[in-house]
């Protein structure tokens, strides 16, 4: 499936329009400052929407990313407590979000159990673990290289003041480009398309179908712990209530990328400009001093938006088509 496509042009247009509408309205928002502020919070969310998007597109979901998420930052407060290094902080984060995606992956395709399901338990698993761990409290006290990969620039690294590309936007970057490359110009892309639109087909035609979506949930539980690294190296703690109700900004993300959430069809280019839509709209309404819960209301509406209105285009497109069809056929 090709990675750019109409739909990715309206995205564009839509991040485009939102930067233009409320630069114009709001002080400052257009300025390179507040545009690298605003990446910052997006970049998180991108990497749990990539994984998200590869599993929606091989007909699966992972519910539990963001309770993953909580997990492996408290995993990286206990390596801390304990004495480790950088290398044993990062270690501990990641080796538990590859245990956690593991998990998720191995009771998906060992007992053959809807993914939906699984990851519902695991979400009340992994965010109960982190609330009895961790209770009311909370681990602070992180070194200073935590906080200056959650908040420093790219160019505090190599010395540049003028680059003010925040640590975690490079990432990101990066992330998602190997993530683009490998579904778009790949044949192991390929197969996890193959897999979302007909799995049985799939099997026959020789693609190890258990082995992908397995492979998928790890890299799903990595990706939620890397985003949990620089969650915690940005507010510099570690909270069981980290990053509640993410899970439903990524699913968000990936159907309003254009994402078919049955399966089979999707671009991560377009969940990569969704991602920035989305934290582009919601920073501006953060300037604008908008509530919370407000936000919430509004990820909700997109959520049901982009489920809809696709359906609703389709209809319209094939009622058009039957009009014109008719219209041919008539003396």
């Amino acid at each position: 499936m090709k990675a750019w496509g109409s739909w990715e042009w309206v995205l564009a247009a839509l991040i485009v329009a939102v930067y233009v509408g409320f630069g114009l309205g709001i002080d400052g928002f257009a300025s390179p400052y507040a545009i690298a502020d605003s990446t910052t919070h997006m970049s998180e969310k991108a990497l749990l929407a990539m994984a998200m998007a590869l599993l929606v597109i091989a007909g699966e979901i992972d519910l539990s990313i963001a309770a993953t998420m909580a997990l492996c930052s408290l995993s990286m407060g206990y390596a801390m407590q304990a004495g480790t290094g950088a290398a044993g902080m990062v270690g501990a984060a990641l080796g538990c979000g590859i245990a956690c995606g593991t998990f998720n992956g191995w009771l998906v395709t060992r007992w053959q159990l809807p993914s939906i399901v699984v990851t519902i338990g695991t979400l009340s698993l992994y965010r109960g673990l982190a609330l009895v761990l961790l209770g009311d409290e909370a681990i602070t006290g992180y070194p200073e290289w935590l906080s200056q990969w959650g908040n420093g620039t790219l160019g505090d690294l190599v010395g540049w003041p003028w680059l003010i590309m925040p640590i975690e936007c490079g990432v990101m970057l990066v992330v998602a480009s190997v993530f683009i490359l490998l579904q778009h110009r790949t044949v192991h892309g390929r197969r996890i398309y193959a897999i979302g639109a007909n799995p049985v087909a799939a099997r026959f035609s020789g693609i190890a179908v258990q082995r992908y979506r397995l492979l998928l949930f790890t890299v799903a539980g990595l990706m939620a712990a890397l985003a949990a690294v620089q969650l915690t190296g940005r507010i510099g703690s570690t909270r069981p209530n980290l990053a509640l109700g993410w899970e439903l900004d990524a699913i968000t993300v990936v159907i309003l990328g254009g994402v078919a959430i049955q399966g089979g069809r999707g671009s991560l280019v377009g969940v990569l400009f969704a991602t920035v839509l989305l934290g582009s709209f919601t920073f501006a309404l953060g300037m604008l001093n908008v509530s919370g819960m407000v936000m919430t209301t509004v990820v909700g509406g997109l959520f049901v938006g982009a489920m809809v209105l696709p359906r609703v285009a389709a209809r319209l497109a094939r009622a058009t088509a039957r009009r014109s069809h008719s219209t041919v056929l008539k003396p």
